[in-house]
């Protein structure tokens, strides 16, 4: 602790050295590759926060009248918002056999032809069957991407950038959600399907040229492509025999132990830790009320009379330079260290409204936003990371589902009941991750999963 303390007391000299470590890493390849997981990122949250500023406009479409709202507002709403963390659970069960069967890159083809058909679907709805049609797809998308982007980006980036890398990427979540949010205040709920629908136009050509995951390669059998594939990442002239070495025995190893269980691998006692450690990280957001405040930020503010464009624009701004600044110290602080910080803030929530929204999604932008899905990429070996993926998307999306289908019911129940149930979950998570959930910062992933695996 006294380390993480006296880390996060330079940020200047840390942010120097993290920007040469960024310099050193930067080949095509490896800039492409993250590129197209920073473009994912920016579609999902694009996704993630378009419900919440366009729900008055799409209601005003249906042509739903004054005496219905109180009742059919209510209910329809919650089927837009939580039909979309059904597509989640749906693309959470198929997640980790896809990946595993067609590899990482493949994987990310079908998730962005998805994510394109169901901006289309959306846009050129006329009726409420092919809206909902449209979410779900996106839902299908998002819960196949949500831990595949992730466990892409760690898989190909250098250790001492590995956090940073993928911080980075998930940021952009928390700016595609910032922008729709700000852009929703002023563009049509059509046309703005359709500005979302460009994040992931811009990533089909670049899939032609970015390089598979060597550990998935090694997986596979592709053995000989592994230190090909590194030296594409790190530059032509970089010594990459001992990374591929590491890698490729690692793996051996693991071959050698012949389980054959399949999924059922995943349960054994020796993962136990590891499963809980990913599974309770990825559902704190969720279950701290996450798929609430997304959905539903705009019955927040009005219920409390506040602006709907001011606040959507004041949560914009903070969750972005918030997201900033835990991308700058997650490699630099730690993953822990960011976790904790991030409930502490969390706790305050329920006291203003403008405030609390505010704080939350700037919390969420600085650590609980990425680091999970970091943790949860880095402390599963790979034959069972494709069912490790399975379980943690069923967590988070099965726990999203819950809360986006029953907020607007708890809302109208109890505001102050609602919050405190909320800040009673991440009081919870606080005790978790002091107690339970170490440093995963500066180790090679097979250190990380050698760890964990006991």
């Amino acid at each position: 602790m006294a380390e993480e303390v006296s880390l996060l007391s330079s940020p200047s000299e840390s942010s120097t050295s993290l920007l040469s470590e960024i310099s050193n890493a930067s080949t095509r390849a490896f800039i492409l590759a993250f590129t197209v997981g920073s473009c994912g990122a920016f579609a999902f949250g694009c996704i993630i926060g378009y419900s919440a500023p366009t729900q008055s406009s799409i209601m005003k479409d249906l042509n739903l009248s004054i005496a219905d709202a109180s009742s059919i507002l209510s209910i329809l709403y919650s089927l837009f918002g939580s039909i979309l963390t059904v597509g989640l659970i749906l693309g959470a069960l198929i997640c980790g056999k896809l990946t595993d069967l067609v590899g990482r890159v493949y994987t990310i083809w079908i998730t962005n032809i998805l994510f394109v058909i169901g901006w289309f679907a959306i846009a050129f709805a006329k009726a409420v069957w092919l809206l909902d049609l449209g979410r779900l797809l996106q839902g299908i998308s998002i819960g196949i991407s949500a831990y595949l982007g992730p466990v892409y980006i760690t898989e190909i980036a250098p250790r001492k950038l590995r956090g940073a890398a993928c911080s980075m990427s998930q940021l952009f979540t928390g700016v595609g959600i910032s922008v729709v949010y700000a852009l929703g205040t002023v563009v049509a709920w059509r046309n703005l399907a359709i500005l979302g629908s460009i994040p992931s136009l811009m990533i089909l050509p670049l899939l032609f040229f970015i390089p598979e995951s060597p550990r998935w390669l090694a997986k596979v059998g592709r053995e000989k492509e592994v230190e090909e594939i590194l030296s594409r990442l790190r530059g032509e002239n970089s010594d990459v025999s001992d990374e591929a070495g590491e890698i490729l025995a690692y793996t051996e190893h693991v071959k050698q132990q012949g389980d054959d269980r399949g999924f059922l691998k995943l349960f054994q006692r020796k993962y136990a830790f590891s499963l809980t450690i990913g599974v309770v990280l990825i559902a704190l957001p969720q279950l701290g009320g996450l798929s609430g405040y997304s959905f539903y930020t705009e019955s927040i503010f009005i219920s409390t009379g506040v602006s709907s464009d001011v606040g959507f624009i004041s949560t914009s701004i903070v969750q972005m330079l918030a997201g900033i600044l835990g991308t700058v110290l997650v490699d630099v602080s730690g993953r822990r260290s960011l976790l904790l910080e991030n409930h502490c803030w969390e706790t305050g929530t329920p006291i203003l409204a403008l405030i609390s929204v505010t704080l939350y999604f700037g919390s969420y932008g600085l650590g609980m936003g990425s680091i999970p899905s970091i943790i949860a990429s880095e402390i599963y070996p790979v034959d069972v990371k494709g069912a490790a993926g399975t379980m943690c998307g069923l967590a988070s999306s099965i726990s999203s589902w819950l809360v986006a289908y029953s907020f607007s019911f708890l809302f109208q129940w109890s505001t102050t009941g609602t919050f405190l149930m909320f800040t009673t979950v991440t009081g919870i998570g606080f005790v978790f991750i002091a107690k339970l959930v170490p440093e995963t910062r500066g180790k090679s992933l097979e250190e990380i999963q050698s760890l964990f695996s006991f």
